[in-house]
């Protein structure tokens, strides 16, 4: 794997995933919106192209001639429903099948292990897109996915942490151990097909 493309770039966690994918010497291609929401030391190391994840041609462009997919898709601090990531999610999808593009790691949320009544109501509206995304993963055929569902995600530095498959093993995770992450387990087979929980791990008392 030597090219990937990254939806949702600059973002949080898409700009960890940019910097992590990076420094593995891979070559990153990019949809933005508005590329000056990257700074310049990573831009200028990133193939960008400007466009809307909701314009199917803009998504083939980015697609097109990858090895693997990166989805960091958000809303920012919009908490109101949406049906956004998941409409984006359909076109890449649809585009790495006609480009024949097999993997594609999808960052979710935590909320995703929790039975719906215990999900925080002002979460609700994001949750349930997070939660088409997911259907639209499970209902591929012939793509390796993997749906990463991080809790809390802070600020803190780089540290230790644990993944856990169908669950989650705790209550945060450092940004920049999401975005190495992002790129990691798309070269790892046991993710495939998997939803994975991250979290930081907590030294013992």
């Amino acid at each position: 794997m030597k090219k990937i493309a990254i939806f949702g770039a600059t973002g949080m966690t898409g700009l960890c995933t940019v910097e992590a994918a990076l420094k593995q010497g891979l070559e990153v291609r990019a949809l933005m919106r508005d590329p000056s929401r990257m700074p310049e030391e990573l831009r200028k190391q990133v193939e960008v192209i400007t466009g809307d994840v909701l314009v199917k041609e803009d998504v083939d462009k980015v697609v097109e001639g990858r090895d693997a997919i990166v989805v960091t898709l958000g809303t920012r601090n919009d908490l109101a429903p949406t049906t956004i990531m998941s409409d984006g999610l359909r076109n890449i999808l649809s585009s790495m099948e006609n480009n024949n593009v097999k993997i594609v790691s999808v960052c979710l949320s935590t909320f995703l292990f929790y039975d719906k009544p215990k999900v925080p109501a002002m979460f609700h509206g994001i949750n349930d897109d997070h939660e088409r995304m997911l259907h639209l993963l499970q209902a591929t055929k012939s793509l390796n996915w993997i749906a990463v569902m991080p809790p809390h995600i802070a600020g803190t530095p780089s540290g230790d942490y644990s993944v856990e498959i169908g669950s989650s093993p705790g209550r945060a995770i450092s940004k920049y151990d999401l975005g190495k992450f992002m790129i990691e387990c798309l070269s790892k087979p046991d993710y495939y097909k998997q939803k994975c929980g991250l979290a930081t791990k907590v030294p013992a008392p």
